[in-house]
């Protein structure tokens, strides 16, 4: 049973002044909102990444939809999870540790807009809402550019520096812009994680390579019925082949 792994970035209203090429990163409060509540109506679970593991290992069978959130955006908080918590799901918040009540360092001189992130109390506030907290490296590097020294400094040591921040263990990880080959994959897999995701469209199955998921990257540019087809029909596997 195939299943899907859904990609947010930011969940709030497109920004005056953004660069065209960041409005994919944008889903509104309202599009979320009725997304999670067809997800519910379908009789799916949304669940975190963690809560995803015994399904895409193939230990457990049901309908279920993993939610991810890249980059740990103040607007996750703000206007994600109270839609979440509404439906009973949960989901992973990727957290890139350099901008932790900071903005997007890596892209907001591309994009023209700086975007808040949250705070370390604002994280503790998100994981006490039910949701999950996972690592996305130190800086949002391109991870495939990186030496051996600078890999096992943003993975390996930004695993231990996030849960030094945090008090708590982060079992799951994210690869920065999806960039990550064997080499990157093994050191994420020797540190410890769980599972990583990647940008590589499709939906997972049992047997899929947890360190190379792929997953469906919803946007501002989906209605409800294309959210429906990504997420619930073959669609997103027979592009990605």
């Amino acid at each position: 049973m195939a299943i899907p792994i859904l990609m947010y970035h930011n969940v709030a209203e497109v920004p005056e002044g953004l660069h065209p090429d960041g409005r994919c990163l944008y889903v509104t409060p309202a599009a979320f909102t009725a997304q999670m509540q067809l997800l519910r109506r379908a009789g799916y679970r949304g669940v975190s990444m963690s809560q995803a593991m015994p399904y895409l290992r193939g230990e457990k069978r049901g309908r279920v939809v993993a939610i991810t959130f890249d980059d740990g955006y103040l607007d996750n908080l703000e206007n994600a999870m109270p839609v979440l918590q509404r439906h009973g799901f949960s989901a992973t918040c990727y957290i890139v540790n350099g901008c932790i009540g900071r903005h997007n360092l890596w892209d907001a001189g591309n994009l023209g807009v700086q975007k808040p992130m949250m705070t370390v109390a604002q994280l503790h506030a998100w994981r006490d809402g039910g949701m999950e907290i996972g690592a996305h490296s130190r800086t949002h590097p391109h991870l495939t550019a990186c030496s051996d020294a600078e890999l096992q400094d943003e993975i390996v040591g930004g695993k231990a520096e996030l849960e030094g921040l945090l008090g708590f263990e982060v079992p799951q990880f994210c690869y920065p812009f999806g960039d990550a080959d064997v080499r990157v994959a093994r050191v994420a897999r020797a540190a410890g994680y769980a599972a990583s995701p990647t940008v590589r469209r499709g939906r997972a199955k049992r047997g899929t390579d947890l360190f190379m998921l792929p997953r469906v990257a919803i946007d501002n540019a989906d209605s409800l019925a294309h959210f429906a087809i990504r997420t619930f029909t073959p669609f997103e596997d027979f592009r990605a082949a």
